[in-house]
C-alpha cells in the first residue's frame, strides 16, 4: 500500500465511485454507471501501474492516462447531475475530489517532465 497523497486520494475516490455505482444500479441506471465505474476506478489503477513503470516516459504516460480517466469521470459526473441521478451536493463533492486528483496528476506529470 502506498501512503502518498495521490495514491490515497485515488483509492478513496475509487471506493466512493463504487458506492455511487451501487446506488445508481438500485435506481436501475446502467449506462452511465457502467461508464463511470470503469473510468473512476481506472484513475487509481493507472497511478498504481505508474509506480512500476519502465522508465520515465512510461511513468508519464501512465499518469497521463490517469488524468484522461479523471477528466472522463468528471464528464460522467456532470451528466449524472444534469439528468437528476445525483444531487447538486453529491455532484459538487465528487467533482471537488476529482478536480483535486487532476491537479495532483498535472503537478506530478510536470515534475516528472522537468527532471532530466
Amino acid at each position: 500500500m502506498r501512503n502518498d497523497p495521490l495514491s490515497i486520494q485515488s483509492i478513496d475516490f475509487a471506493i466512493s465511485i463504487i458506492e455511487l455505482v451501487k446506488t445508481l444500479k438500485e435506481k436501475k441506471e446502467s449506462i452511465i454507471s457502467n461508464q463511470i465505474g470503469r473510468s473512476g476506478t481506472s484513475i487509481g489503477a493507472n497511478i498504481r501501474e505508474a509506480q512500476y513503470a519502465h522508465g520515465k516516459a512510461d511513468f508519464i504516460a501512465k499518469l497521463q492516462i490517469a488524468l484522461k480517466e479523471a477528466n472522463e469521470t468528471g464528464y460522467w459526473l456532470e451528466l449524472l447531475y444534469k439528468t437528476d441521478y445525483i444531487s447538486e451536493q453529491t455532484y459538487k463533492a465528487f467533482d471537488s475530489s476529482c478536480a483535486s486528483i487532476r491537479v495532483m496528476l498535472i503537478s506530478s506529470i510536470n515534475t516528472a517532465k522537468s527532471k532530466g
